[in-house]
């Protein structure tokens, strides 16, 4: 069956994850460490951001996950001294920080209008919230190039939980295996596969400072067929 409805990641796959977040990351870490700047570094560190070189581990929680899931780690690393209301405290540095710092990856929003040209129905999946999903995309005037956008507060969990890819289908009314997911995160290709999507497709884009390159496939489970 041909592709007729695909679902992508935000953060990494239309957004620059380097550019964006990592300033928002240490802003985040800064606020939980009640501005204590080495207790900042070591909440950076339990987050997989190395604060020596502002590498971000793929899979870690401030690469991948969630306000909730982010807010857990700084917890347990703060114990008692972690301040009241975390994940909300993070969220509110999230969404104006996505608006400030946001950076579209290059070329994303001319592949979106083709494909959306092309007739696609086109949807966005994000462990970010829908505030957050909407402050940093929102400046770039992509968001009305999408039928669907879900949230890690959507109702549908988040990834890898199947039920973002079922949304999505149920509301562009296509089946899984007409349903390519693509994404730069192991949990996007595990939450398509899940779902039982036609095509999963990963893909790398490295940090400003050692890009040379457009961004690097790594990851597919079969060719994508474009019908004009």
């Amino acid at each position: 069956m041909a592709i007729d409805a695909i679902l992508f990641d935000k953060d990494g796959t239309l957004i620059d994850y380097w550019l964006t977040w990592v300033p928002i990351n240490r802003e985040v870490a800064l606020f939980a460490a009640g501005g204590d700047s080495s207790l900042a570094r070591e909440l950076l560190r339990a987050g997989g951001h190395d604060p020596a070189t502002d590498r971000v581990e793929p899979g870690s929680v401030l690469a991948a996950g969630s306000v909730e899931d982010i807010a857990a780690v700084f917890a347990a690393q703060l114990g008692p001294r972690a301040p009241h209301r975390l994940a909300k405290g993070i969220e509110a540095i999230f969404r104006p920080g996505g608006a400030e710092h946001g950076r579209l990856v290059r070329g994303a929003k001319e592949t979106v209008a083709e494909l959306h040209r092309r007739g696609f129905r086109l949807g966005l999946a994000t462990n970010d919230s829908i505030g957050g999903l909407e402050a940093s995309l929102g400046p770039h005037h992509i968001l009305d190039l999408f039928d669907f956008k879900v949230g890690c507060d959507s109702g549908f969990g988040a990834k890898p939980d199947p039920r973002l890819v079922q949304a999505f289908c149920a509301a562009v009314g296509a089946p899984p295996s007409a349903v390519a997911v693509v994404g730069d995160a192991a949990h996007d290709l595990s939450m398509g596969r899940a779902a039982g999507v036609g095509l999963t497709v990963g893909y790398w884009v490295a940090p400003a400072a050692v890009r040379t390159s457009n961004p690097t496939p790594i990851a597919s489970s079969r060719t994508l067929r474009i019908s004009c």
